[in-house]
């Protein structure tokens, strides 16, 4: 499909929103901002809440497409993940669906499936489709989002590419990290991709760098048109040093969400 002119970017103040406001339009897209707290040197951007309806239906309105990347990304007692993940996805999938916004780009989370225990040498990538199983109230947010898609696209026939997204940052900086790593400039590379293919309905993606060490499979970005350029592996001598390789009698190396499986970081606010 063209590439949509205008996108809404919710959480644009955030971590990961940070790096895509300074890297998306550079594939033509006029963003729209919008976060719960304002966003640095962006006096037109939108600060509300996820639970403000109005704020989201004026902030969708007019727009070609979303990426959700808003609401809490670590753990938190349940009622908050309720109020910001939960419902609040839900109302902005309600405020886009009423102005006939057709595609979201939602970020999910490898949390989703964080018990899921990761590969060893040899054995096979985890498959998109492999059974959620979420490691926190955070990653049970990501499945409910990823089910709401689904509903969405079936019953009002809105697409939506959910992104399974690793880590993305400048470098990684744990072992771990090193198999679930997404540069930045991947990062843009996957989102235009999720905007711009045909005929997504609803489809699951992993979201990473073409990793050495990579634990999933990236097939169905790649169908998407998805060409990572990057590999963490130039970073591996040096956290090894720093840390080891991973044990997998150590349950936080076990599984895919790493130490969200027993000691999950809190989110602070």
């Amino acid at each position: 499909m063209p590439a949509p002119r205008t996108v809404l970017l919710t959480g644009a103040a955030g971590g990961l929103g940070t790096l895509m406001r300074g890297l998306l339009p550079a594939y033509g897209y006029d963003l729209r901002l919008f976060d719960l707290t304002p966003v640095e040197g962006e006096p037109d951007a939108v600060t509300a809440d996820l639970g403000d309806k109005d704020a989201l239906r004026e902030a969708v309105r007019g727009v070609d497409a979303v990426i959700h990347l808003a609401g809490i990304s670590l753990e938190a007692p349940f009622e908050k993940i309720l109020r910001s993940n939960i419902e609040g996805t839900y109302n902005l999938y309600e405020a886009a669906r009423e102005e006939g916004v057709g595609r979201i780009v939602f970020a999910s989370s490898n949390h989703a499936i964080g018990y899921t225990p990761r590969p060893l040498a040899g054995d096979p990538l985890i498959p998109v489709d492999t059974p959620r199983r979420p490691d926190t109230f955070y990653g049970l947010s990501k499945s409910f989002g990823e089910d709401l898609a689904q509903l969405y696209w079936d019953k009002h026939g809105m697409e939506t590419v959910s992104v399974r997204i690793g880590s993305c940052f400048m470098e990684p900086t744990s072992v771990r990290m090193l198999s679930v790593w997404m540069s930045p400039g991947d990062g843009a590379r996957l989102f235009h991709a999720a905007l711009t293919a045909e005929d997504v309905r609803h489809t699951v993606v992993y979201g990473s760098s073409d990793n050495t060490r990579l634990w999933w499979d990236l097939t169905t970005a790649r169908s998407l048109g998805y060409d990572p350029q990057d590999d963490s592996e130039q970073y591996a001598d040096k956290l090894i040093a720093e840390h080891g390789e991973l044990d997998p009698e150590n349950p936080d190396h076990a599984h895919l969400g790493g130490h969200f499986v027993t000691n999950p970081p809190i989110w602070p606010y």
